[in-house]
């Protein structure tokens, strides 16, 4: 089976080497073990938002295929790597050396052997204050408790009624579901559209705790700017769903993007 590890990065030389080194060897350790009698073929794909440093020549060396892209915004990367990834599964992770890499390939077994769709990490249960600042623990606070109230129809089944961590980067899902979920955000809140897309389609969802680490490079999100414009994301998606009964489903990612929302 083939599978994609989807990387964005933006100027991350100080750690997109080691990200890409410890993904591989979990992966090819869980080849000799838990997937012995199957072993998966990934692929390492890096999409690049035009970095000015040496992170599209370290991911080369490393063996990802780099694609360059210049339209900005986190969604906007993601859009391209799921595009142009070929894997029937799908893992993901920032370049800033914060996701746990190596606990991918449990999390592929995880996902198969349970029939899991969409599998996404959880930092909140265990961040630390030097993993993450407390204004950034305090948005994601924000923008779960409006989760909670807005799409509490959606979220009912999960355990809390709500999404524990949102905003989190670390996924592992199968191809299909790109084939049900409609994405529209360019920006930073892609991250919580693709969950929500996830469960409101009624495809199987589950959210299990992972380590979150110090990152190697400054933050580029802006916990103010960026938290506001999540919160104004949500609310209009709310009300683009509440819309689908009288107009229908939208067309899914796979089949056509729709119109993007500027990152």
């Amino acid at each position: 089976m083939r599978a994609s590890f989807v990387v964005p990065t933006l100027n991350e030389e100080r750690s997109i080497g080691e990200v890409l080194r410890s993904f591989r060897r979990a992966a090819e350790e869980a080849n000799r073990t838990l997937f012995r009698d199957d072993p998966l073929v990934w692929e390492m794909v890096v999409v690049d938002g035009a970095s000015t440093d040496r992170t599209r020549a370290i991911a080369e060396a490393e063996g990802a295929r780099v694609i360059v892209e210049r339209r900005r915004g986190y969604g906007r990367a993601y859009k391209t790597g799921f595009r142009e990834s070929s894997g029937e599964l799908i893992a993901t992770s920032d370049g800033d050396g914060t996701y746990p890499v190596e606990a991918i390939p449990a999390s592929v077994r995880r996902l198969l052997d349970e029939r899991i769709d969409f599998l996404s990490g959880d930092r909140m249960t265990g961040v630390t204050r030097r993993s993450m600042t407390t204004e950034h623990r305090f948005g994601n606070a924000v923008l779960n408790l409006f989760l909670r109230i807005a799409y509490h129809r959606y979220l009912a089944p999960l355990p809390g009624g709500t999404l524990l961590d949102s905003q989190s980067g670390f996924w592992v899902f199968r191809r299909g579901v790109l084939d049900r979920v409609h994405l529209t955000s360019d920006g930073m809140a892609f991250s919580e559209e693709l969950k929500v897309e996830t469960i409101v389609r009624g495809l199987r969802f589950v959210e299990v705790p992972i380590a979150y680490g110090e990152r190697a490079t400054p933050p580029k999100l802006q916990s103010g700017r960026d938290g506001i414009r999540n919160l104004l994301f949500l609310a209009t998606k709310r009300f683009a769903m509440a819309r689908e009964s009288h107009r229908g489903p939208p067309l899914p990612f796979a089949r056509g993007e729709g119109p993007s929302v500027p990152p």
